[in-house]
């Protein structure tokens, strides 16, 4: 009996060990922390900076997992806040305090997703909006960081606003807001960098009245680490939402081109770490600081992935990720992960008064599991998670056909998009966590919203088509034709990689849809199966068999009102359920067909918020991308 006990704890222990730091973090985060977010030494809730840094991060570690776990805390967390009117608790427009626009990025995550009474997370997001339409601004337009620090501009504010900001914008159709965007960070660059280090303040005071400001420049006398590293973090976040072809938007990645350097310059050589003081190294009092090093890692290394920064400063996003592994990270009996080192604050003014000297930044304490070090801490190793696995789609691009699957509806705004199996749609009925996961393994995803042919499928490794319309879907449904099939044939051949989801016969357009699969020894019949019931998700129950070349790992997955294959060479079944094949593949030439009879990977069957978590879907979506990628003959197709 004790030795099955300790077999059992072992194997446990090997499991937890086994798990990534971002869901370990996480994990320990809301073990400690169970129903609501308490910052600091505070007795209550509020709302506040740190908790909607901490949502952000939850949705991060959500992305990667698909555990709905995750997303089910950050919906409880708001559910305590924001009431049916969309009021928030503990809120105060009249404070017009940069720092309470934070949580907003989680209520952004809540306005895109499919579920009931969504409306007030929109209304709650609406009010902080009204915020920055009359927050006080300086006399050139910067946004003042609080109402009680006239006249002021720290870098803090600056990723407490401008992500959700932007995000507002794009999803709310508000293209007028990305030029005061744009000018928040041009008034930070104008004011705040030093022409000797590149390195940036922590703020400025326009009317030079603080005694902390500079008399002629106006500001503050030092660099502090986690000033400049919610600096670096909001700029690659707020490039996630600004407009790919808005002028400003090469200005923005050239600011984050212009401080990576620096960055890596003051990396402490020893630790991998940085400094509370970024520039004064072992100075008597500096210490090396957890919240700034997750930060700059952070930020470095979502601007290698994202194309941003040249790849020279993934080793340092490296480096530094392993020295707060070793310097900070502490795991107690428990198995609860810690993060020591975070200074619990950092300031300019009030009361007391704060004069930003050396002395000051030094004499805050320094705090265990201070949220502004834990949230960082896992989007960093989120990131550093992601950068491990970007070598499988690395120069490799995924399209999605927006042609044969042409649905609209209306979005927040009344406006009509398109939507159903779409890389943008976030609701259920999208695509949008299949193709992230696509994007986390190096791969690019674009949209294929016109007919199939050589010039269209130039440059794509992967093209998905996904149930064909219907009348009854679109009121002129474009049928696949017999160019469109030699198209994609030809493409096949030459080395491209053919994804073809149908539905259950009711729902897709079979007909035209059999005649490309034809030519792959594939058709999609009339039989359907897996016709589950309401919530009886044992009735659309597949079971993988071991050794799959596909799914490596993945045993059990949820697949409903599909429909049936029939299989001929050169075609081979690969996963069958009572010898009805429902997964095929192909070889043709130098290229491979992947066809499935139903589009199981959307949103609602993948993000493990209504399937029971024995249903594998989401990690049987990315080893499936991973197969398709790697089936990949880069040299074969044909590049633009």
């Amino acid at each position: 009996m004790v030795f099955r006990i300790l077999t059992g704890l072992l194997l446990l222990s090997q499991v937890v060990a086994a798990q990534p730091w971002s869901q370990r973090m996480a994990d320990s985060f809301i073990a400690q922390n169970k129903d609501s977010i308490l910052v600091g030494v505070n007795k209550r809730t509020n709302w506040n900076y740190e908790q909607g840094l901490m949502l952000k991060a939850l949705e991060r570690v959500w992305y990667r997992t698909a555990d709905g776990k995750y997303f089910n805390y950050i919906l409880n967390d708001l559910n305590q806040f924001v009431s049916a009117d969309g009021a928030i608790r503990s809120y105060k427009e009249a404070d017009y305090n940069l720092d309470n626009i934070s949580p907003g990025r989680a209520l952004m995550m809540l306005v895109q997703q499919s579920q009931p009474g969504k409306e007030k997370f929109q209304k709650a997001a609406f009010q902080l909006h009204k915020q920055l339409e009359s927050q006080p601004r300086t006399k050139e337009g910067g946004y003042w960081h609080k109402k009680r620090y006239p006249s002021q501009m720290w870098l803090d504010g600056l990723y407490m606003a401008e992500p959700f900001h932007a995000e507002f914008s794009k999803v709310f159709n508000q293209p007028e807001n990305f030029n005061d965007i744009a000018k928040q960070f041009a008034l930070i660059e104008k004011n705040l960098i030093d022409p000797k280090t590149g390195l940036l303040y922590h703020g400025y005071d326009e009317s030079r009245e603080q005694a902390w400001a500079n008399k002629q420049t106006g500001q503050s006398p030092h660099f502090w680490g986690r000033a400049i590293g919610w600096y670096a973090m909001a700029l690659v976040d707020v490039l996630d939402y600004f407009p790919a072809d808005h002028p400003e938007r090469a200005k923005l990645i050239s600011y984050l081109q212009r401080l990576a350097p620096p960055i890596a310059k003051f990396q402490d050589a020893k630790t991998g770490c940085w400094w509370q003081m970024t520039t004064q190294g072992n100075r008597k009092g500096n210490y090396i600081e957890a919240s700034s090093s997750c930060m700059f890692v952070y930020a470095l290394a979502k601007g290698v992935r994202l194309g941003y920064l040249d790849s020279k400063f993934g080793p340092v996003a490296q480096k530094g990720y392993q020295g707060i592994l070793k310097n900070f990270i502490e795991v107690d009996a428990n198995k609860l992960v810690h993060l020591n080192g975070t200074v619990s604050v950092g300031g300019l003014g009030g009361n007391p008064y704060r004069d930003g000297s050396y002395e000051y930044y030094l004499s805050e304490p320094i705090r265990k599991n201070d949220l502004k070090g834990v949230g960082p801490f896992i989007m960093a190793s989120v990131e550093m998670e992601i950068a491990n696995e970007l070598a499988v789609g690395k120069g490799k691009t995924v399209g999605v056909d927006y042609y044969f699957n042409n649905e609209y509806r209306k979005d927040l705004t009344g406006k009509t998009e398109r939507f159903h199996y779409t890389l943008e749609d976030r609701q259920h009925s999208g695509f949008w966590h299949w193709g992230n996961t696509f994007r986390e393994l190096g791969a690019s995803t674009r949209a294929v919203p016109a007919a199939p042919t050589a010039e269209t499928l130039k440059g794509l490794d992967v093209y998905i088509i996904v149930d064909p319309d219907t009348p009854k879907e679109t009121a002129k449904p474009n049928y696949i034709a017999e160019k469109d099939i030699k198209a994609i044939t030809d493409w096949v051949k030459a080395g491209g990689v053919l994804v073809m989801m149908a539905n259950d016969t009711a729902n897709c357009e079979i007909k035209h849809f059999n005649e490309l699969a034809k030519e792959f020894g594939i058709q999609f019949t009339s039989k359907n199966r897996n016709m589950v019931q309401g919530t009886k998700f044992e009735q659309g129950k597949v079971t993988i068999p071991t050794n799959n070349p596909v799914f490596k790992n993945t045993k059990t997955v949820y697949i409903k009102e599909l429909a049936v294959l029939d299989v001929k060479a050169p075609a081979k079944v690969l996963i069958s359920e009572e010898n009805d094949p429902i997964i095929a593949t192909a070889k043709l030439g130098k290229g491979t067909v992947f066809a499935v009879g139903d589009p199981w990977l959307y949103n609602e069957y993948t993000d493990g918020r209504r399937i029971p978590v024995v249903y594998q879907n989401y990690q049987a979506g990315k080893e499936i991308a991973t197969w398709l990628l790697e089936q990949v003959s880069s040299r074969a197709i044909a590049r633009p």
